[in-house]
């Protein structure tokens, strides 16, 4: 239907068909077996983003004891079992949700909220004419950071929102961040620019083309419209190139949508392909945190951590224009969330698992009470695999890290990148970590933690600072101002809780 539209740009106008509200997701029960998450998650899943429906399986197979909650949205096969070392060399070319790896493939970045609530912000995406392609919500203004009352009210923020929207935002208003991945990035902008002109700065009067070498030359491959009114609601729409948000996803060429994407968001219209991509880019933010962390952790160490990765060089954090304690806020309120996405890439990696007794309870998933514990093995050859599968922008920097650290002459370390070349077009390598890996793996922990955290700030640092100089250019100087005084907003509010804290903890 889109692919069509984008053919055939006059077809644009036509108004497309709006499917009916998805059902609404059953609660689990303590006596629920665990299985039937991935029944009530496979029939969410084809409802919400496919338009079909899928009759649950009636003969599930009998679930491991202690990591059944993870198999309960994984990444599965019909018969259970993942498929074996899809990561190895992904097909990023397809272009049908078949050409998947399995036919649950990814259901685990599927996040569930309120029907209501999900349908409002379809609501939002239809009101746009020019072909979005894939779209997801995320932030604050969709998942709850803090039990803060300090924002505005939703009837001075929304001019005219939702009812569910209210609701699921407890009367305060909040804006609401989408990000749209579109195929053609300056016809899309000349679609947009045709009816909603009013959403653009002045940038928007140098035409489609302008605006789209901004939007692709200029930081992260992102052109943000904020603070304007769609469907009554106030929101923030950042548009990328389909091909621009599969790349960093893959390789981590800039972290900046792919860092986005390793908190939980709302999915409101797939792609196959960032589908795929986004699945190697959760179980690289799993393989990067247990290089940060040691032999035994716990949940909210592993998600705060991979919650932390697109922070670690973001300017905003080392200016009074960020809460201290966002990533923090992010990983308490969203607990249950953070298992849906990592636990079922979890379950399947070998060389980590939960040992936590209370992860073969049947309500495990839902309960924010328990921080289970898990154990990695720290043998060099397991985490020198690891080393090597990171991505590929992101894996060779930190093989220039370690070439300047342990003065491997340039001839033999030109051998070293030649041998670790992932393109392979006539068949699967498999990507297993050599001598080289192995030292940078065995290196001493506090040592390896310095190196990658390095890698991620160089990695992230300028492509956040130069989107950050792109918003008085694409948001306007106003509409930028009153961005960074929210933000300064934040950062006070974050400040005095920490000094509540103290005084309260002196007491």
């Amino acid at each position: 239907h889109w692919a069509y539209i984008e053919a055939v740009p006059q077809l644009s106008r036509v108004i497309p068909f709006r499917p009916s509200p998805a059902p609404v997701f059953r609660s689990q029960s303590p006596t629920q077996p665990k299985w039937t998450l991935l029944q009530e998650a496979r029939r969410r899943y084809a409802s919400d983003n496919q338009g079909g429906f899928q009759a649950p399986n009636t003969n599930p197979s009998t679930p491991k004891s202690a990591k059944a909650p993870s198999r309960a949205l994984s990444s599965s096969d019909s018969n259970g079992k993942p498929p074996v070392e899809w990561d190895d060399n992904p097909d990023l070319s397809i272009s049908a949700f078949s050409q998947l790896p399995s036919k649950d493939f990814g259901v685990n970045q599927h996040m569930l909220i309120n029907a209501e609530f999900k349908e409002a912000l379809r609501q939002i995406l239809w009101q746009f004419r020019a072909p979005i392609r894939y779209a997801f919500a995320y932030g604050s203004g969709v998942f709850p950071q803090t039990a803060s009352s300090s924002s505005v009210s939703a009837s001075k923020l929304h001019p005219g929102p939702s009812p569910a929207i209210s609701t699921v935002q407890g009367g305060k208003g909040k804006m609401i961040d989408f990000i749209f991945g579109v195929s053609y990035s300056q016809h899309w902008h000349s679609l947009n620019l045709h009816q909603h002109r009013d959403h653009y700065s002045a940038a928007g009067s140098l035409g489609s083309y302008a605006v789209s070498q901004i939007q692709d030359k200029w930081g992260a491959g992102v052109y943000f419209n904020p603070f304007v009114t769609v469907n009554g609601t106030l929101v923030k729409y950042g548009v990328v190139n389909l091909d621009t948000l599969c790349k960093d996803l893959s390789e981590w060429d800039t972290l900046y949508l792919a860092g986005r994407l390793h908190k939980p968001v709302k999915i409101l219209r797939d792609d196959p392909r960032v589908r795929l991509a986004n699945q190697v880019n959760l179980l690289s933010a799993v393989r990067t945190a247990l290089l940060l962390l040691p032999s035994a952790f716990t949940e909210q160490d592993l998600y705060s951590t991979i919650a932390g990765i697109s922070y670690l060089g973001d300017l905003r954090m080392s200016l009074p224009t960020e809460n201290k304690n966002k990533v923090a806020n992010i990983v308490t309120h969203q607990l249950a969330n953070f298992r849906r996405l990592y636990a079922p890439l979890i379950e399947n990696l070998p060389n980590v698992s939960f040992k936590d007794p209370q992860t073969s309870e049947s309500n495990w998933i839902d309960d924010n009470t328990t921080n289970a514990l898990l154990e990695q093995d720290m043998d060099p050859v397991k985490r020198g695999n690891m080393v090597r599968r990171l991505p590929k922008a992101f894996r060779s920097k930190l093989y220039f890290a370690y070439q300047s650290k342990l003065q491997i002459p340039q001839l033999e370390f030109n051998k070293m990148l030649e041998a670790a070349e992932d393109e392979d077009p006539t068949r699967i390598k498999r990507r297993q970590g050599g001598t080289f890996e192995r030292r940078i793996a065995g290196d001493e922990p506090d040592s390896l933690s310095k190196e990658v955290r390095a890698v991620i700030k160089k990695t992230i640092s300028w492509p956040s600072a130069s989107q950050s100089l792109k918003g008085p250019v694409t948001g306007g100087v106003r509409k930028t101002w009153r961005y960074v005084s929210e933000k300064i907003a934040k950062y006070q509010e974050g400040k005095k809780k920490d000094k509540s804290d103290m005084e309260n903890g002196r007491k």
